[in-house]
């Protein structure tokens, strides 16, 4: 069955209810609406500019120095105390504007290895080497260059607006999402400790299938945790027409790839969010050899740290279990190995969640905010929110893509190329209007007005 997006709050059933602002609050809101909307239309010829170099100048994950230093440069020259190489390559700008909370507003950087494929002025054709030191076409295929540039102009419209708002911003450019590695890197080196620590964590990120101009939520789980799992599945050697003299790991790596497939759909309870999926596999080196052993690569899924464990000892125990049924010695059995890498569930806290939701509402109007559904895509977002200090954390997503293109595709039960495809297309006007002012009103909203107690 397909899922199809309706952006109604009612076909999600949270029957969410906000209550209206007071006349004064609401025209004092109106008032600095204004004044946001004005400096953005100020501010987006050059903002356009800045994207458009992004784009074209795209960098892979802890090696987005071109990046950071655009971005550094562009707070600097707001006021803004800056530091760089905060978790290698992350970016920290500090704004204190007075007593007031600490709101850390963060914008991911880096690019995939993708060959762009759209016919655009400002395509990608660079070509940059990964951390592995191979050379590999790269694109900002899933939106990133869309919020450094958003938050370069919240940066510039939350400066501009100084006498409207007290308290601390913390602007934070990471590396390294794409290999969820960048968030925890920064907070290791310090971005609770050496800066300010937010009282309130804040992103956003972007999606070409939803439509520009859509401000979508999601309270609790919002991205699901992503594992890597890497199995070698060991045998005994020899040669092909004489089978019976070995422990095939061809046959044995199929039937646990078989195996896995039940974990999900007779462990874990229906209706409970999970995935086991084999992305890799690599064995053997000629068809009459049965070699040594072969090698498979996996990712799970989940939105809840006791699925994903369940998940792990699953896999060690089908592993095991079907190493020993084969008769594979002990000293080779199957070696299940959990890669470090992983991103955790991101759970937006929901009290939070529902304030910005009404902003948005105030902000935008009711028919371009609505809650959408968690995806079992993986964010480093993550983080944030799981230190010791459980600080407040909400990412909400911002439409990307051209409506007309969305509605096209979806009367011809197509959808159109989504983030990390080599032909996604981001409709930057008005996806970056939009980006920046959502993270310019979440900062108001949560920020005392001058003179005004909380």
């Amino acid at each position: 069955m397909k899922t199809k997006h309706v952006f109604s709050a009612a076909a999600f059933g949270l029957g969410l209810v906000f209550a209206a602002p007071a006349p004064a609050a609401r025209a004092a809101s109106g008032e600095v609406r204004e004044a946001v909307q004005a400096r953005v239309a100020a501010e987006f010829a050059s903002l356009e500019a800045i994207y458009k170099q992004l784009h074209a100048n795209p960098e892979l994950a802890f090696q987005e120095f071109e990046t950071a230093a655009l971005l550094a440069k562009e707070l600097r020259a707001l006021g803004i105390e800056v530091t760089e190489k905060v978790g290698n390559t992350g970016v920290v700008g500090v704004l204190k504007n007075g007593d007031g909370p600490t709101v850390l507003l963060r914008a991911d950087m880096d690019g995939l290895p993708v060959k762009e494929l759209v016919d655009l002025p400002w395509a990608s054709k660079a070509v940059k080497k990964d951390l592995a030191g191979k050379e590999v076409p790269t694109m900002h295929a899933c939106g990133h260059d869309l919020h450094v540039t958003g938050l370069i102009g919240a940066a510039r419209t939350l400066v501009a607006l100084k006498e409207r708002w007290r308290g601390t911003i913390v602007f934070v450019g990471q590396p390294a999402e794409e290999i969820v590695s960048g968030a925890r890197a920064m907070l290791t080196d310090g971005l609770y400790t050496r800066f300010p620590r937010p009282d309130f964590a804040l992103g956003l990120h972007v999606f070409s299938h939803f439509p520009a101009g859509l401000v979508g939520y999601t309270e609790g789980p919002a991205y699901a945790s992503s594992w890597a799992v890497d199995v070698v599945v060991r045998g005994v050697g020899g040669h092909g027409s004489a089978p019976h003299t070995t422990k095939d790991p061809v046959v044995l790596a199929a039937q646990i790839v078989l195996g896995l497939q039940t974990i999900v759909s007779r462990e874990i309870q229906p209706g409970v969010p999970a995935v086991v999926t084999v992305g890799s596999i690599h064995g053997g080196t000629k068809r009459n050899i049965i070699g040594e052993e072969v090698k498979l690569e996996l990712t799970l899924r989940g939105y809840e740290d006791k699925v994903m464990e369940h998940l792990v000892a699953s896999i060690r125990r089908m592993c095991d279990g079907l190493g020993r049924a084969a008769g594979v010695p002990e000293d080779r059995l199957p070696v299940v190995v959990l890669q470090k890498e992983g991103a955790n569930v991101t759970v937006n806290t929901p009290e939070l969640t529902r304030k910005l939701a009404g902003t948005f509402r105030e902000w935008f109007g009711a028919g371009r905010v609505e809650p959408v559904p968690p995806i079992t895509g993986a964010e480093d977002f993550s983080e944030y929110g799981r230190t010791v200090h459980r600080v407040p954390a909400v990412i909400w997503t911002v439409g990307a893509g051209d409506p007309a293109a969305i509605a096209a595709a979806k009367q011809a039960g197509k959808s159109v190329p989504t983030n990390h495809s080599p032909d996604v297309r981001f409709l930057h006007d008005p996806t970056l209007q939009t980006c920046v002012i959502s993270l310019a009103a979440a900062a108001l909203e949560l920020m005392p007005a001058r003179g005004v107690e909380r």
